[in-house]
C-alpha cells in the first residue's frame, strides 16, 4: 500500500486532470455562467404556458414554429442589454440550441408571439445560430417516443453591449457575457412527440 501522502498526491492530480477535462468539454462558458448568478432574480412568464407545463403545439416543429410570447420582471435599472438563450438538455445527443437571442435594449419586458425569422429584428436585437443551423426561434423538436424534454427559456441582464453581428453561437454569447450577469432568470415548458 503507498503512503498516504503520495496517495492523496495522486487524488490531487486526479483532480486536476478531471477538472481539465472538464473545461474542455464545451460546457465550461455555461458552467462559469451558472456559478456567477445563483439567484434566479429575474421572473419569466408566458402566456402560453406556465412553468413544468407543456408547450403549445404551435411553437413547435409540429405546429407553426413560431416563438412563444415571453414577459418578464427584475431587470435592474443598471443593466445594458439582455440576451435570451433557449435550450433542451434532454436531446439524444447533448444540450439542444433553440433559440439565441441578443442586443435587447434593457428596457425590454417582453417579446411577442412569433418573432420575425431574420437576422436582425426592428429592434436591432440580433439572431444567433441555432442547432438547427438557423438565426431564428427554432421549436421543440424531440424525436417521437423519446419522453418528455425540457426546454429552458433564459434571460440574462448584462451590464454591457454584445458587440456580437447576427449568426453568433451559443458559446460566443456565453463567452462575451461571461462576467457581465447583473441578473438571470428562466422558464421551463416540455414537450413530447408521440
Amino acid at each position: 500500500m503507498p503512503p498516504l501522502r503520495s496517495v492523496t498526491r495522486l487524488s490531487g492530480t486526479a483532480i486536476c486532470i478531471a477538472f481539465a477535462l472538464s473545461a474542455c468539454s464545451g460546457g465550461e462558458n455555461e458552467a462559469i455562467i451558472e456559478q456567477e448568478v445563483a439567484a434566479l432574480s429575474i421572473e419569466i412568464t408566458s402566456s402560453a404556458f406556465t412553468e413544468g407545463a407543456r408547450i403549445p403545439t404551435k411553437y413547435t416543429c409540429d405546429g407553426g414554429d413560431a416563438s412563444p410570447p415571453l414577459k418578464w420582471t427584475g431587470v435592474p435599472q443598471e443593466a445594458k442589454s439582455i440576451a435570451l438563450i433557449a435550450d433542451d438538455p434532454d436531446a439524444p445527443g447533448g444540450t439542444w440550441v433553440h433559440w439565441v437571442l441578443y442586443g435587447l435594449s434593457p428596457d425590454t419586458t417582453e417579446l411577442p408571439e412569433g418573432l420575425p425569422k431574420t437576422d436582425e429584428l426592428p429592434s436591432g436585437a440580433r439572431h444567433g445560430v441555432t442547432d438547427f443551423g438557423r438565426n431564428e426561434y427554432g421549436g421543440p423538436c424531440p424525436p417521437p417516443g423519446h419522453g418528455p424534454h425540457r426546454y429552458y427559456f433564459k434571460v440574462y441582464a448584462l451590464d454591457t453591449e454584445i458587440g456580437l453581428k447576427a449568426g453568433g453561437t451559443k458559446q460566443d454569447v456565453l463567452k462575451a457575457m461571461k462576467g457581465n450577469i447583473l441578473a438571470k432568470g428562466q422558464l421551463m415548458g416540455t414537450y413530447l412527440r408521440q
